[in-house]
């Protein structure tokens, strides 16, 4: 393990244990954890969450967490997630296979496995209102595999086929929530050393041209690419603005259904993935401001 990815673990462990220390499984909420999507029941497995005694079927959202792709699990993720299904939804809560125990595009296949599950489970899941959330590393996976959804040309070069829906047609997410994530890599001179090192970390050859074309999804955004809610924070030194600017630049030209929100003052400044903070007014304002646009007709 490199000294970066150990830093990295380190830090953001210590930063979400602080977060959610106390919380618990909010009473109005049902769960079933550790459904297993994959073959691994290590690193290939889902929680469910829902409101208590909601027998209809609801919306979904998946969410693809953070951790630049080296760090997290939905056991970190519990209590955003919980906090988004009180909202009337049902959220799917996944782990994923982390670099660099195993390489790229690992993530990105296991996000498939989940999306492929659900589409096989629609008895308690209204499949037509299918959203997902994802959030730094998280938002950046999120978009290769909606690109992915929608350019096969893109998702032949990960041998991946979207999922079917029960009509046949190839899946695609209704909408996304892309939050305080990078979405343009460079291992040039332009780029930082946590960057660098993540990037060999992840990628099986350290980031050769071929590698660093798939990790950029932003070519491969059409005009098919689901509705978008694309949110960073004023004061987030790893994926602040501008760097949602390539994104919604590409998302305007090819006429892509929109809002770009910064979050944050000069008076209350707002630093990276807040909106996992379920105890703030921000993060609630922010997630109520997420949860309507993926609601809207």
């Amino acid at each position: 393990m490199s000294l970066t990815t150990w830093f990295l673990r380190k830090a953001f462990k210590k930063s979400d244990d602080s977060r959610d220390a106390g919380l618990q499984t909010p009473p109005d909420i049902e769960r079933q954890d550790n459904i297993v999507y994959g073959t691994d029941p290590k690193w290939q497995a889902l929680d469910v969450y829902r409101p208590r005694e909601s027998m209809e079927k609801l919306p979904v959202i998946v969410s693809v967490h953070g951790g630049g792709w080296t760090y997290g699990d939905k056991e970190r993720y519990q209590y955003y997630c919980m906090n988004l299904a009180q909202r009337g939804f049902a959220v799917v809560n996944f782990t994923y296979r982390l670099a660099p125990e195993f390489k790229f595009p690992s993530g990105i296949e296991d996000t498939h496995l989940v999306f492929s599950w659900l589409m096989n489970h629609d008895d308690r899941f209204d499949l037509n209102r299918v959203f997902a959330v994802g959030d730094s590393a998280g938002a950046h996976m999120l978009t290769i595999y909606s690109a992915i959804c929608v350019n096969p040309a893109y998702a032949a070069r990960f041998s991946i086929r979207p999922p079917l829906r029960k009509d046949g047609t190839p899946f695609v997410p209704t909408a996304v929530g892309l939050n305080c994530g990078i979405y343009r890599i460079s291992l040039g001179k332009d780029s930082n050393a946590m960057t660098r090192g993540l990037m060999k970390a992840l990628l099986p050859r350290r980031g050769s041209r071929e590698e660093l074309d798939l990790v950029n999804p932003i070519p491969y955004i059409n005009e098919r690419f689901p509705r978008a809610f694309v949110m960073t924070a004023n004061h987030d030194a790893l994926a602040g603005p501008p760097a949602q600017v390539p994104l919604t630049q590409r998302l305007t030209e090819c006429g892509v259904p929109f809002v770009d929100r910064t979050y944050g003052s000069d008076d209350a400044p707002l630093d990276h993935v807040f909106h996992c903070n379920i105890r703030t007014e921000a993060a609630k304002t922010c997630n109520d401001d997420e949860c309507r646009f993926f609601l809207q007709a």
